[in-house]
């Protein structure tokens, strides 16, 4: 790996790079904080991306152009006289130092778990910090992040299962509740129950540590492969999936399951 002084030497030849381009390009001299908003948003989704698939080369790019976009609204806070790419790094440096007591004060925390404890304290002293517990959680998340990201701020002040099977019960009786309100043809309390479900099975999701976010989008890239596969061999059969029955789906379907699973089929 590079030494500090390769890193540093390499951060300001991309600040250089973008200072020339914020002057002499037409594109990057015309864009705001406005018009990059939603090239922000692909880009992150990309490295997301990137990070699901564990594309190392690919991680790498996708982080570039993020950065990109961090050191080009910096840049566009210097030109205002707000702040610069200095100001955005020393409020970074300043809020590491003072969340982290136990590494840089006298604090003790010995687990990961006390430390996120500890977190949600040190928010609510911090200047201009959150004055609520729940403050924290960006009004623009997706909703299935942000539910996490509530359920997860709330036990951390102690609002949570004293057993995490508990749960469970939950989980069942919103379902129930869904089920009612589905027989009764009532589309807005369906969907009303229906989010309850959602939340309560991200809450599970939670208890068990793991990420619901990163499952479901486990499952959606499996479905993707399996109809893909699919729709492949309904090809090279002259078929239209329109025309298949839920009987062929489910033949092909099967042996989809077994050929991602590493079973070998063979065929005389």
């Amino acid at each position: 790996m590079h030494t500090r002084k390769e890193q540093m030497e390499a951060f300001g030849r991309f600040l250089d790079i973008l200072d020339e381009l914020r002057e002499k390009c037409p594109w990057d001299r015309k864009q705001t904080n406005e018009s990059l908003r939603p090239n922000t948003i692909e880009e992150t989704y990309e490295l997301c991306d990137a990070l699901m698939k564990d594309d190392k080369k690919d991680i790498c790019k996708e982080l570039g152009d993020v950065l990109l976009h961090v050191a080009f609204y910096a840049k566009i806070g210097s030109e205002t006289g707000d702040f610069d790419i200095k100001d955005v790094c020393d409020c970074l440096c300043e809020k590491l130092i003072f969340r982290h007591p136990h590494v840089f004060g006298e604090v003790k925390a010995e687990t990961a778990e006390k430390v996120t404890e500890n977190w949600e304290q040190l928010k609510m002293k911090e200047k201009d910090g959150n004055k609520m517990v729940l403050s924290g959680v960006p009004s623009a998340l997706p909703s299935l992040i942000k539910a996490y990201r509530i359920q997860d701020k709330a036990r951390n002040v102690g609002f949570d299962w004293e057993e995490r099977s508990q749960v469970w019960t939950k989980v069942k009786e919103e379902i129930g509740e869904f089920e009612a309100e589905v027989e009764n043809m009532d589309k807005e309390k369906a969907e009303a129950e229906f989010g309850d479900v959602m939340f309560s099975l991200i809450n599970a999701a939670r208890l068990y540590k793991i990420n619901p976010d990163n499952a479901l989008e486990l499952t959606n890239q499996k479905f993707i492969r399996r109809f893909n596969y699919l729709e492949e061999h309904t090809i090279k059969q002259g078929k239209n999936l329109k025309d298949m029955t839920l009987e062929d789906y489910f033949c092909l379907a099967c042996f989809s399951v077994l050929i991602n699973k590493g079973y070998c089929i063979y065929s005389r």
